[in-house]
């Protein structure tokens, strides 16, 4: 039985940015990536989110891909484990 990982086995903040581990590596924007490197949210960041139109997804979808300086529709191969990660980390930053 696989045990449940905790936000410290995979995420590792830094001063504005954190590196996100992935369960394992993909090809994503034609680059093998074992992680990703989150920067710190802004108001600005904020802001973009609130002037967008589209579902909740595609937002959450959109600000995230570009906090981690993806493509969205790049971002969108993550398997939902390694997007979880992603959401995760994005909420540490919220503390």
């Amino acid at each position: 039985m696989a045990t449940k990982t905790k936000p410290e086995d995979f995420v590792t903040y830094h001063e504005g940015y954190a590196d996100i581990q992935l369960s394992r590596p993909l090809n994503i924007g034609g680059a093998k990536l074992a992680a990703l490197r989150m920067r710190e949210p802004t108001v600005a960041d904020q802001l973009v989110l609130d002037k967008m139109s589209g579902s909740d997804a595609e937002k959450e979808i959109a600000l995230m891909s570009n906090l981690c300086e993806q493509a969205p529709q790049d971002f969108q191969v993550l398997p939902l484990r390694d997007y979880r990660r992603v959401q995760v980390a994005f909420k540490g930053f919220q503390d």
